[in-house]
């Protein structure tokens, strides 16, 4: 795991390019404390430069920037190839292998890209990953990224200078970067509590998007994406396809996948852990790392001492019965607020994620002991975790044969209906669900449950009347044309998850948390095998009995006894509500003041000080959609 960067300006002084391209990469020292390089061809007017968290091949050999055998591509690589090694041998049975010189997976890559093309050699990879990789012979800049969107990768032309690297404050540290805020992109953040790619919060700067390669030629400035895998592609191959076997083989056929993720994940030349919350999906990663290690996991867990939002009995009870090493920190309030000054330029655009302050506190626990920590991730994206999966169609049967006005009057007075009638309405969990419904119903036509969905994952219900001059940019949610053509509705519910919220928000969230302590993270769920097979299964083997994850719960009693892990869903929250009128109150008020906001010009002061006031007299419950405002507001303070 690692940070990337450099620039492209044919024409730039021959003796400014490994300086500027080396202090670009200072600004993402915290991604590679172990080694930097920088790479240039004063001809070209190109510089790469590179720095290196050490996980595979600890040696020399494993530096970055990397030249390939033949010396004709170079290339700045970010993540992890785990299947390199059979990749070599591959390359060696063809007689395409060049004399190694260490046994990094960056290596690999090269002779890969060598011999089969970059196009062909990412579609047989199994990783985490982003590089730009230099073509000598036909002076051509290839960028790519991972399928899913572990790692990040921005991009785009500053006037004449091409610019891309792992987190925009590389970009910023070059001459030729402009700024300036994207009102769209601003709007986007205010529906979704984070920016979707492939925008920015930065005019001409944009995120690769996941599963994508571009290649840049000189005197070319339009170079789009090409898709090399797609998830909407898997899942309509899948629901068309389905698993045709019972429920033993396919519980059978996801362990043997799941477990080969696991054991290829856990390879490293550092010290290794797991990061534990208790739940089914961490759970079952642990235990299938602990199945396969002659020693005990170390594993990581933080504790708050909110009981609502506490999980640690869970995850202290779990490591038990599995027999991990476990760590355990109880964190009060004060300590996660500590953080909050720290959240804009880890994240580097505006981002409004609130359980970004207790992800990021467990890595740095973790970081205290290891080098590499597993995760759950992409559990629930994948075999229907959330709540709405179930709950938006049980809902949808109850009221979507009312005629709409009598709808949404019905749920304008959603937060005062009797216990007993939420209940039936499948509602009553949380008092704040019910608002979230009484909005969604009140300020929308919802017609059917994709209409739902999209209300569901939305914040502010016209955000780009709250930017001034404000817009809503083409993205994948008002876009139904571009919608994976399922016919279960669902199903689609899954895959836009997977398409937007996991990459965009989950991974973001994971990448900067680990990132800025120096830990690399892995997902054995996002393993393609493991995506592919989830997309094939019968929506009966994921959801079953009113509940997500069947198939996940099944393994699991494999496992560890279901009494650990049987609970309600409780996500890794904080109690932001309360913070925002308690010990947050005065930080939050500095950042919406109405005349600050007025003399800002980005944000329309009415709609927000209306949502703050009916926060702070308990009319209603909006801590995180004032969030994004909050960090928005945040972010632009610091500049």
């Amino acid at each position: 795991m690692c940070g990337l960067t450099g620039f492209w300006q044919p024409g730039a002084q021959a003796d400014a390019l490994a300086p500027v391209a080396r202090a670009m990469a200072a600004r993402i020292a915290h991604r590679g404390p172990d080694d930097d390089g920088v790479w240039a061809d004063a001809e070209a007017g190109i510089a790469l430069a590179h720095r290196r968290l050490s996980i595979l091949d600890l040696s020399p050999a494993g530096h970055q920037p990397m030249p390939s055998a033949s010396g004709r591509w170079v290339i700045a690589f970010n993540g992890e190839i785990y299947n390199h090694q059979d990749l070599r041998a591959e390359l060696e049975r063809a007689g395409a292998a060049p004399a190694w010189r260490g046994h990094s997976d960056t290596e690999t890559l090269l002779a890969g890209i060598e011999a089969w093309g970059v196009d062909a050699t990412l579609k047989r990879c199994t990783g985490m990953f982003a590089f730009a990789a230099w073509d000598r012979a036909e002076r051509r800049l290839w960028l790519a990224r991972d399928r899913i969107g572990e790692k990040p990768l921005y991009y785009g032309w500053q006037g004449d200078t091409f610019l891309f690297g792992s987190e925009l404050k590389a970009l910023r540290a070059h001459p030729a970067f402009t700024g300036g805020v994207d009102r769209g992109a601003l709007a986007l953040l205010l529906r979704h509590n984070y920016i979707p790619a492939p925008h920015s919060i930065h005019p001409g700067i944009a995120k690769l998007p996941p599963g994508t390669w571009l290649a840049l030629s000189a005197g070319q400035r339009d170079a789009a994406p090409v898709a090399y895998w797609s998830l909407g592609e898997v899942a309509e191959r899948g629901m068309a396809s389905p698993f045709a076997g019972g429920d033993d083989e396919a519980v059978a056929q996801l362990e043997q996948l799941l477990g080969d993720a696991v054991r290829g994940q856990m390879v490293a030349d550092v010290p290794l852990g797991a990061l534990l919350s208790g739940g089914i999906d961490s759970t079952l990663i642990t235990a299938l790392m602990q199945a396969r290690s002659a020693r005990p996991v170390r594993t990581f867990t933080i504790g708050f001492e909110e009981g609502a939002y506490d999980e640690a009995a869970h995850a202290r009870a779990v490591a038990a019965h599995l027999g991990t090493e476990h760590t355990e920190l109880r964190l009060s309030a004060d300590d996660a607020l500590g953080l909050i000054p720290a959240l804009p330029s880890m994240y580097d655009e505006p981002f409004a994620d609130s359980s970004q302050l207790p992800t990021h506190l467990v890595m740095k626990l973790a970081r205290q002991h290891v080098t590499v920590a597993l995760s759950g991730d992409a559990g629930d994206e994948f075999f229907g975790g959330y709540n709405r999966y179930f709950l938006g169609p049980q809902l949808w049967r109850k009221v979507g044969w009312l005629p709409a006005p009598v709808r949404n009057a019905l749920f304008r007075s959603a937060p005062a209906l009797p216990s007993g009638l939420a209940a039936r309405l499948g509602a009553a969990q949380a008092h704040d669900k019910l608002h979230k419904l009484a909005r969604v119903f009140s300020g929308r036509s919802i017609r059917n449950l994709d209409d739902l969905y999209c209300g569901l994952v939305s914040e502010w219900l016209d955000p780009a009347g709250m930017v001034v001059d404000g817009h809503l940019p083409p993205n994948l949610l008002d876009d139904r044309t571009r919608w994976p053509q399922l016919s279960n509705p669902v199903a689609r519910m899954m895959a836009l998850d997977g398409l937007t919220y996991l990459p965009d928000d989950i991974l973001v969230k994971v990448d900067r948390a680990s990132m800025a302590v120096s830990l690399e993270t892995r997902a054995p769920f996002l393993d393609h095998a493991v995506m592919e097979f989830a997309w094939s299964l019968p929506m009966h083997m994921k959801l079953r009995d009113g509940r997500g994850k069947w198939i996940l719960r099944q393994l699991l009693d494999r496992h560890v006894p279901r009494a650990l892990v049987e609970r309600p869903k409780m996500g890794f929250g904080i109690p932001l509500d309360d913070w925002l009128r308690g010990p947050l109150r005065d930080w939050a008020e500095a950042l919406l003041d109405e005349s600050r906001l007025r003399r800002e010009g980005y944000l329309d002061p009415r709609p927000v000080r209306a949502a703050w006031h009916r926060h702070l007299c308990g009319e209603a419950s909006f801590g995180y959609r004032l969030w994004s405002v909050l960090m928005f507001q945040a972010w632009l303070e610091q500049g």
